[in-house]
């Protein structure tokens, strides 16, 4: 068995410097052609208030009108998080944002004016009061998800993940949202150790934003969600993240490669086929041994260890990326004792899109939960 390299960015990672940009957007912005889009809120999840009622018979406003009572729909949505973005690397490609809920009195504010004038004569008597005032409690560190974004490692941006986001928030989870160099401008691994250096990143700043360094599920979205997989598997990955959710992901890239060579292949398939030559830099038909290697490298299952992390796989059941890239990777998890769980859902929806299946959100917040502290 061949000896694991260091997961390491390719390009030493500079210290991160935040630009917030203020709460987070509820829009689903168009993404590449072919690249999944911000998950769209289910429909129906809006919730309905009826207003005040009023004498009967006094019209219009919500009021009863002739035993006939109206009301008024009022949107329900999270409260919008802290927003920021982050350098985790010299690359223009390699930034983050994270979403967050600031703790309680972390912020102080700033002292009125003269207050300095009057601190010196209630110094002592200040010092007496504080000595005496129980010390606030500390606010427990949170868990974290980091999610990937797809686009068949050619496109993408981390900016499509921002009402996902928003919405872990408000379940208690601090997000962060990466973007990856791509391909085929940067060959593979630079997408794997790119996902590594963000997940690094946010472990050595955890502080930041009340963090529990040692609570965090990599999400990942197609080639994304590829990538979560690799953190997951790729050396003793349990070491690294608490768990993986994984959707649509093209585990097996040289799969991909043979599906997009049928008859019956989709336009998104032989895409998909094309971008694996453009991710490895070679042809595996025309394989030589350092192409076979980058192969070999690249499937998640060959890293397959007792060390790993919990899975669990979503995919459709005529998904762009079948359900078979997933069934060998679980498959092996189980033989080696690591918990994974593969689940389909009926129609064409790929990545993002299997958010429009109303249970996949719950099953996934359900999973999030159970495998965080």
């Amino acid at each position: 068995m061949t000896t694991t390299p260091p997961l390491v960015p390719s390009e030493e990672p500079e210290p991160g410097t935040g630009t917030p940009t203020g709460p987070a957007g509820t829009g689903s912005p168009t993404g590449p052609s072919g690249t999944p889009t911000d998950p769209a809120p289910p429909t129906g999840s809006p919730s309905t208030e009826p207003s005040r009622s009023a004498a009967p018979g006094t019209g219009s406003g919500g009021a009863a009108t002739d035993g006939v009572v109206s009301a008024s729909a009022v949107m329900v949505t999270p409260r919008p998080p802290r927003q920021a973005t982050y350098a985790y690397g010299r690359n223009s490609r390699q930034r983050i944002d994270a979403y967050w809920k600031p703790v309680p009195g972390q912020n102080p504010a700033k002292p009125a004016k003269g207050a300095k004038a009057k601190a010196k004569g209630a110094k002592n008597s200040r010092t007496r009061v504080q000595a005496q005032s129980p010390a606030r409690p500390k606010a427990k560190p949170r868990p974290a998800v980091l999610i990937l974004h797809g686009g068949y490692w050619l496109e993408g941006d981390k900016g499509g993940w921002k009402y996902f986001a928003r919405r872990l928030t408000a379940q208690g989870f601090t997000v962060f949202s990466a973007n990856y160099r791509l391909a085929p401008a940067a060959a593979w691994p630079a997408q794997r150790n790119d996902a590594a250096a963000a997940l690094a990143f946010i472990k050595k700043n955890a502080k930041r934003w009340n963090v529990d360094p040692g609570n965090i599920v990599v999400v990942g979205s197609s080639a994304g969600g590829m990538l979560a997989t690799q953190l997951g598997a790729y050396g003793e990955g349990a070491q690294r993240v608490r768990g993986v959710v994984a959707l649509s992901p093209p585990n097996m890239p040289y799969l991909a490669y043979q599906d997009g060579a049928k008859p019956t292949a989709t336009p998104g398939q032989r895409k998909l086929r094309r971008a694996v030559v453009d991710l490895i830099r070679c042809v595996p038909s025309q394989a030589s041994l350092p192409c076979w290697k980058r192969v070999d490298d690249a499937n998640t299952t060959s890293h397959v260890s007792a060390g790993d992390a919990p899975m669990l796989l979503m995919h459709s059941d005529e998904d762009l990326v079948p359900a078979t890239q997933s069934t060998g990777l679980a498959t092996a998890l189980r033989a080696a004792g690591v918990p994974a769980t593969v689940k389909v859902v009926e129609g064409k929806l790929h990545a993002s899109a299997l958010m429009n299946d109303e249970h996949v959100y719950p099953t996934i917040l359900s999973w999030l939960k159970a495998h965080t502290d």
